[in-house]
């Protein structure tokens, strides 16, 4: 297994983290990461296929999944 990078350890992070809003979520995203929205989820959506990402955060990694399988059976 290879380990997470730093800015997989802050994608992590940022998820992790409880938004009020959408718009402040994405704008942590610009100013912590400087990616966009897009590239963002891009990044979280492979961390939640990857061992490490469980091992690291699995509370975490176990919710996202489970929300993106409810959403891909939804269509």
């Amino acid at each position: 297994m290879t380990e997470l990078t730093e800015r997989e350890l802050a994608v992590l992070a940022l998820e992790g983290a409880g938004w009020r809003t959408q718009g402040a979520k994405e704008q942590a995203v610009r100013e912590r990461l400087g990616i966009s929205a897009t590239r963002y989820y891009q990044l979280l959506n492979g961390l939640l296929d990857r061992p490490e990402a469980l091992e690291h955060s699995p509370v975490l990694i176990n919710r996202l999944r489970r929300i993106r399988d409810a959403r891909r059976a939804e269509r």
